[in-house]
């Protein structure tokens, strides 16, 4: 058995079926033999693109900048500068059995109720004394989806297949269908919220969406190849909703936590790249296009990726990685010296676990240089061992998911990082210098 997209799995005899069925049976081709990883050279982040070695600080802020292009060029695109938005906010005090405060935020991204809108689903601890820490990510079938809570608004946008939702269209029976992996009762617990927003509000995840997405309202051209794709689009709005949680009462807008699972797990590492308010970011089995290395041939390729996740430049170096300027170690290292956690999964080939992994220490010499530490670990750690230094990892025994064991291990880092004497507060700056950027 193995996994296909996010949450089917597939018998041998069904996967050579789809094989001599469909043109989508590419997806399915990846070397799985580690005797078979070819030889590779990663480039170094602390060499500028004039040759100079970075050295200090102030130096990984212009090669920060430099890096950033890069993605924005050769694989994410480059998103617009956000509008003026406003905010239509629903609140009921009291949800999930007095557990929680529950907020519905209908972000107007233009300011107006005809432009194109985004909804967030919050849920903040009711016993909070103060501002608390958030977990935010986005979905996948929908803000409905995440909580059986009847109060929670059903999208209106199309949702790929699944169950509870008929022709594209979310029913009332989609209600709660990946509370598995939304414990939300047990976050709420621990003393931190959680905020999502459903993906499909701004880009649909299928092939052949874009005239549904929030592109043609930026006026994106088709012909640009640095088009912001997919990816670029969900992760811009993470920071959309970061927008509106930095004016929340009750959330700490100084530790909002950004978290994704497999594609949005690559959001989730480029939205912490792109936007450093994000205090510390979590991704979890995200593969190539995430935290998997390009230049390690295993697994998941720059071949068979679907192509509206990125920019139509990326496409251009399959089966040509070692000529992309950037790795996905540089990608995690774009986060220094905020923490960071990446999560992989035994059973999970397909995303590289190892190539995950070694990207993790590869990012480690930034971190170094930024007195932040790094990842403590010189080689992987077996099964169920989480690491939880500056640069956090975990293999979880287990499929391609997002369970209660890689949530208990999220909390943990948390923990460990994100304690008010532990982050700088509003005004201060941890490594003067380090990490601005125009806002995203």
């Amino acid at each position: 058995m193995r996994r296909i997209g996010r949450n089917i799995r597939w018998s041998t005899t069904a996967i050579l079926a789809l094989a001599c069925a469909t043109p989508a049976a590419a997806q399915l081709d990846g070397n799985s033999d580690e005797a078979q990883v070819a030889p590779y050279q990663l480039p170094d982040p602390l060499i500028a693109a004039d040759g100079h070695r970075v050295a200090t600080p102030q130096d990984w802020r212009k090669r920060r900048a430099e890096l950033i292009a890069l993605f924005e060029a050769n694989i994410y695109g480059v998103a617009p500068q956000p509008r003026r938005q406003r905010y239509i906010v629903e609140e009921q005090g009291s949800a999930l059995g007095g557990l929680a405060v529950r907020r519905q935020i209908t972000i107007l991204l233009d300011g107006h109720r005809t432009g194109p809108q985004m909804r967030v689903l919050l849920y903040l601890p009711a016993a909070a004394r103060g501002r608390v820490p958030i977990f935010l990510g986005p979905n996948f079938h929908g803000n409905q989806a995440i909580h059986p809570d009847p109060a929670i608004h059903i999208t209106p946008g199309w949702v790929t297949p699944a169950p509870g939702i008929r022709k594209g269209s979310a029913t009332l029976h989609s209600r709660g269908i990946d509370a598995s992996e939304w414990p939300v009762e047990a976050i709420l617990k621990a003393g931190y919220g959680v905020a999502t927003y459903f993906t499909g509000d701004l880009y649909p995840d299928g092939d052949g969406k874009v005239a549904e997405s929030i592109h043609p309202f930026f006026g994106t051209s088709p012909s640009d190849p640095q088009r912001w794709g997919a990816i670029a689009t969900w992760a811009w709005g993470l920071s959309r909703a970061l927008d509106y949680l930095a004016t929340a009462p009750g959330v700490d807008a100084q530790r909002v936590i950004v978290f994704g699972h497999s594609r949005y797990g690559k959001a989730a590492l480029w939205a912490g790249a792109r936007d450093p308010r994000f205090a510390m970011v979590i991704a979890n089995n995200s593969g190539e296009g995430g935290a998997a290395l390009y230049r390690r041939n295993f697994g998941e390729t720059i071949r068979v990726m679907n192509s509206y996740w990125f920019a139509p430049r990326f496409k251009t170096f399959a089966e040509r990685e070692a000529e992309l300027p950037v790795d996905a170690h540089m990608l995690i290292a774009l986060a220094a010296p905020r923490p960071v956690y990446i999560a992989s999964a035994t059973e999970d080939w397909w995303a590289d676990p190892k190539g995950e992994f070694l990207a993790a220490k590869a990012a480690d010499p930034v971190y170094r240089l930024l007195g932040a530490g790094g990842l403590d670990a010189k080689t992987m750690p077996p099964p169920d061992h989480p690491i939880h230094s500056r640069i956090g990892y975990h293999l979880r025994t287990g499929p391609h998911a997002l369970t209660t064991s890689d949530w208990t291990h999220f909390i943990a880092f948390a923990d460990r990082w994100l304690k008010p004497s532990i982050l700088p507060r509003q005004g201060e700056d941890e490594f003067p210098n380090c990490c601005a950027h125009p806002r995203y």
